[in-house]
């Protein structure tokens, strides 16, 4: 049996002084350690979460070597970071935010509010290639108070505003090396870049110096394991200390059962979707849409991809955000009519569509349970399995799909139906104006009930099939503590993590 080599050492030292083996000198057991190997599944395409829209990214960089004026935290509140203070004018239109005094960068350039206007501006200037570049499209204007003060003015209320500032995409780089971020990233966190070998992992250390509070570890080490059988034998051979998105859920029970191991289900914002390209033929026929609705029944796929593990949802929402509604009874799975759809819209029995599947396991057990579903109504589906770069190159930016199966981890993410580009390529005056009003609505009453609308008008669009709610499956060395149990923003936030000792 494979055994904590660390609790065999400090027994057998233990042992050692109770039978006057040392001869009762006084014994120095060793420090916890500073170091931790953390297990991902997906290797980022770069490391600036300002210009890609990978959630690998944000899960090394967040809050490690990255931070913005604001934070998310583990329980999905807006914090302070590097604005350490903000006042906000009463018609909510104009934000004065104080800075953090002592916060650099890595390089020792400082951080002031000349960085902050470069970062805001760049993010939402006409050639941006920020992902989340709507979070900033309500700003008006950057103005440098002082060295420590920056002004921001929108051009209406932003509900939002804050929270889309603590977003990974909202982070604050150093204008001299902002260029240079994709593989050489310098940030203002608590850990420093060292080195990423590609295809293997990504190591950060403890910055030399830090506004905040003192972080227990020196090292951190992203090690990149692909495949599902082989991260359940780096975890059991003690190749890696946690795996806090651990992708197979079917070796949860097994780990339950082994006192070296923590096991933590929780839940993050990815809301699992059968992306459909609504721009396609015959997905542009909101028959076919709706058809497919049916056709598909979210508990087999939950059982088959996700082991029973995961919430069944009806609309692009999170069902532990407030606004919350339950639209999974809105297109109850029934063969019948998802049969009478296709053929009121034209749709003749054995049309081909390609389903496209990036690299993760609910996408490629989803995908064959899918297209098995998709054939019992008359369609025949070539499964198309494809790694994560030409994913995010054909499907995400190219649109050249059918059909995809993505889990989309942003929270309250409304804002990707109104955006005409977007790779779904759906396009709803409708929808645009109830986005519109929830963008400008400071109140959170209101924006209550916009939320409601937004999910309702999705729904009823049909704009793609509403599956389940990825859940987070953590595992984790049982001595390790710190680490988040959900994850309301895509983000493996190391900086409260330490070993017992």
């Amino acid at each position: 049996m494979l055994f904590d080599r660390r609790l065999f050492l400090a027994g057998s030292l233990a042992s050692m002084v109770a039978a006057g083996a040392l001869g009762g000198a006084p014994v120095a057991f060793a420090a916890a350690r500073k170091d931790v190997i953390v297990g991902i599944r997906l290797e980022p395409p770069h490391l600036d979460p300002t210009a890609g829209a990978a959630a690998a990214i944000g899960e090394v960089v967040y809050a490690n070597l990255f931070e913005g004026l604001t934070r998310i935290d583990r329980n999905g509140a807006v914090k302070p970071a590097l604005a350490e203070s903000w006042t906000i004018s009463e018609d909510g239109k104009t934000y004065v935010f104080k800075l953090r005094a002592g916060a650099a960068f890595h390089d020792g350039s400082p951080f002031d509010a000349g960085v902050v206007k470069f970062n805001l501006d760049r993010a939402r200037a006409p050639d941006s290639v920020n992902p989340q570049k709507t979070l900033f499209s309500a700003i008006e204007a950057v103005d440098v108070v002082d060295p420590a003060t920056v002004k921001v003015s929108l051009k209406q209320p932003t509900g939002g505003f804050l929270f889309g500032l603590g977003w990974p995409a909202a982070v604050m780089l150093s204008p001299a090396t902002a260029a240079d971020a994709k593989t050489k990233p310098v940030g203002t966190g608590p850990f420093r870049f060292v080195g990423w070998a590609k295809g293997s992992s990504v190591e950060l250390a403890r910055a030399d110096k830090h506004w905040g509070a003192p972080v227990k570890l020196d090292k951190i080490v992203f090690k990149v394991i692909g495949d599902s059988s082989a991260s359940f034998a780096a975890l059991m051979a003690g190749d890696i200390d946690a795996f806090p998105i651990y992708p197979a859920p079917e070796n949860l029970d097994q780990f339950r059962a082994d006192p070296r191991f923590k096991v933590v289900v929780g839940n993050t914002e990815g809301k699992t979707i059968l992306a459909l390209n609504n721009g396609r033929k015959p997905f542009d026929d909101i028959r076919v849409r709706r058809a497919l609705s049916h056709a598909i029944d979210r508990k087999t796929v939950i059982d088959g991809a996700m082991f029973g593990i995961g919430k069944p949802i009806g609309s692009h929402f999170a069902p532990q955000d407030p606004g919350y509604v339950d639209l999974t009874g809105k297109y109850p799975h029934d063969v019948a009519k998802a049969k009478a759809l296709l053929k009121e819209a034209g749709v003749a029995e054995g049309t081909k569509l390609r389903l496209v599947l990036p690299p993760p396991d609910y996408a490629r057990r989803g995908g064959q349970i899918i297209a098995s579903q998709l054939k019992a109504v008359g369609l025949e589906v070539e499964i198309v399995p494809m790694e994560w770069a030409q994913w995010l190159s054909d499907v995400f930016k190219g649109k050249n799909y059918d059909m995809t199966i993505i889990s989309h981890v942003e929270p309250l993410d409304l804002d990707i139906y109104a955006r005409d580009d977007y790779y779904f390529d759906y396009k709803s005056p409708a929808y645009k104006a109830i986005y519109a009003e929830l963008a400008a609505t400071a109140d959170q009453g209101k924006r209550v009930e916009l939320y409601k609308k937004a999910q309702e008008q999705i729904a009823e669009d049909a704009v793609n099939v509403f599956l389940f709610l990825l859940p987070k499956s953590g595992v984790w060395s049982a001595d390790l503590q710190g680490l988040w149990e959900n994850a309301p923003i895509p983000a493996n936030d190391l900086t409260e993590v330490s070993w017992k000792g």
